[in-house]
Formats: structure tokens, C-alpha cells, sequence
């Protein structure tokens, strides 16, 4: 795997505060790895709590979209808009993801076809894995012919 370049932020099609990884740590032709903490000033944080389980699902398609941005800048492209399909067997071993903690979010490609792909995903601890799933995504070539129709029902 190899060192990221750029910042989370010019590879997913999210603004601030939906930006909710920290760091690519490392990526390769069918892989990446990102990093955050889980911190008081994270958007889903729960005082008393720390963030749910269900919103890693969010951070393991992140992770995808960030795998799909690198791809794109990578070719001279721009980052696209990607949409979340299906979740498959999300399986987390906590409830909470507690404060202070630092999480590695890996994603590994196992199937793709044109827009479609499938992710097998892992949020892990220094003590292990707290939570895995298969992530089912779809980038279309122009998102805009989507969001436009579903304006229009």
C-alpha cells in the first residue's frame, strides 16, 4: 500500500462536517485504509456515550468513496458522487465507539463492475475489530440524472 497525498476532504463529495474521517493512511489498487478519533467535537457524538455503532456504516462508506476518489484523481478525473446501495451482514462488537478512540477503517474491493462494487469493510481498535460488513455501492458516470428524477417525484 501506498502513503495518501491528499486530504480526505478533495476525495469524497462531502462538505465539513459530513467529512467524518481523519486521515487516508495507506491505498493500493483494491484497497484503503483511513483513520479518525473519536472525539467530543465529531459530529454524531453522544456526551456520556460516545458515537453509536450504525454510524460506522457511514465511515466504511466513506471509505469507499475516498478509495473511488483516489481512483479519479489518479486518471486526471473529478470526484463523483457515489450512493450507498446495500449493507450486508453489519456485525459490530460494541455499541458505542468511545471517546478518545482511534479507529482504523479499512475497505477491500471484491467485486466491481462499470459503477458497481462491493466492499468487504472493517473498523478496528488497537484491540481488535469492532465492527465489519459488505458494503454494496454504485457511482454513476452523472449522478445529476438521479438527483434531477428524484426532484421531479
Amino acid at each position: 500500500m501506498a502513503a495518501c497525498p491528499h486530504l480526505v476532504a478533495d476525495l469524497v463529495p462531502h462538505a465539513p462536517p459530513m467529512v467524518l474521517l481523519d486521515e487516508i493512511l495507506a491505498w493500493d489498487d483494491a484497497s484503503l485504509s483511513a483513520v479518525l478519533t473519536v472525539r467530543p467535537d465529531s459530529l454524531f457524538f453522544e456526551p456520556g456515550q460516545g458515537i453509536a455503532a450504525h454510524v460506522g456504516i457511514e465511515w466504511m462508506a466513506q471509505a469507499c468513496g475516498a478509495f473511488a476518489g483516489l481512483e479519479a484523481k489518479a486518471a486526471g478525473e473529478s470526484v463523483r458522487l457515489g450512493f450507498l446501495l446495500g449493507t450486508r451482514r453489519y456485525r459490530a462488537t460494541v455499541p458505542w465507539f468511545l471517546d478518545g478512540e482511534r479507529l482504523v477503517v479499512s475497505v477491500k474491493q471484491v467485486f466491481r463492475d462499470g459503477g458497481m462494487g462491493v466492499f468487504d469493510c472493517r473498523i478496528e481498535a488497537e484491540d481488535g475489530a469492532r465492527a465489519v460488513a459488505q458494503l454494496i455501492v454504485y457511482q454513476p458516470e452523472d449522478a445529476s440524472i438521479i438527483l434531477s428524477q428524484q426532484a421531479m417525484e
